[in-house]
């Protein structure tokens, strides 16, 4: 049961093993660097890499930066905007000669959230928020996902578009201190309490690390607590949801 778990980011594409039945990585995590520009085709060369440095012929999951509607990139944040309209798992299946499944990348890092990690077994609404290049969001009830929510992409209440405002990227760029990004970040989980009253909200990506740097800005009612998988969740998610989709195919894993 195990499947290559890839991670596709706006600095570094991350690739892993990964054993499904307890949501683990199986020997070394890889990442190389996003190109630039992030087309299809130097995307595509890029994750060939990592499938050929794993030596890796089985079902291979993606988390990609876009909102993926049946195989299909919608949208296109952080990367070319070629990647709309295309048939993105069957494009990246061609290149690696794997059968490839691709999901939104917050999407796959709640998955691996939900099934293994801070928000197993929470009941009610749990918002998954990733921190990073961008604002990346999942959206569950009762473990269930509601997909492709993009909530980084808000209009918040001051004009500006909450990853524009809040993210890992603006602070690294903007060279804000904790606490002044943490107010930032608390403004955007208060409009995602107002319009979702979430149970429990879990943070990732890069910043989660950092929580109590910014812990005391935090101003909503619901508990706020790290990811337990941290970075690593989107390649465990990716994983996860290749298994589910390879498993109803009535074939067997690898």
């Amino acid at each position: 049961m195990n499947i290559l778990g890839i991670d596709v980011g706006g600095t570094g594409i991350k690739g892993a093993v990964i054993d499904t039945a307890i949501g683990e990585l199986i020997g070394e995590r890889l990442r190389l660097e996003s190109p630039r520009p992030a087309t299809p085709e130097s995307v595509g060369v890029t994750i060939q890499s990592l499938v050929e440095q794993h030596r890796w012929s089985g079902p291979v999951g993606i988390g990609f930066p876009a909102a993926i509607q049946r195989g299909i990139a919608r949208t296109a944040a952080n990367i070319d905007s070629s990647f709309i309209g295309l048939p993105v798992a069957d494009y990246f299946a061609k290149q690696t000669g794997c059968p490839v499944y691709v999901a939104n990348d917050a999407d796959v890092a709640g998955l691996a959230e939900i099934r293994f990690g801070a928000g197993k077994d929470v009941a009610g609404v749990v918002l998954v928020v990733t921190i990073g290049t961008g604002l990346g969001t999942a959206l569950f009830s009762d473990g269930h996902l509601l997909p492709n929510t993009e909530l980084g992409h808000i209009v918040l209440d001051n004009g500006l578009e909450a990853e524009r405002y809040a993210s890992e990227a603006v602070r690294d760029a903007q060279q804000l201190k904790w606490k002044d990004w943490g107010d930032r970040f608390n403004h955007y989980l208060v409009a995602m309490e107002k319009l979702f009253w979430p149970d429990l909200i879990v943070l990732g990506g890069g910043a989660s690390k950092k929580l109590h740097k910014f812990a005391s800005r935090i101003t909503v009612q619901a508990p706020v607590v790290p990811a337990r998988f941290l970075n690593q969740a989107g390649m465990i998610g990716a994983a996860l949801f290749a298994g589910e989709k390879w498993g109803a195919t009535g074939q067997n894993l690898p």
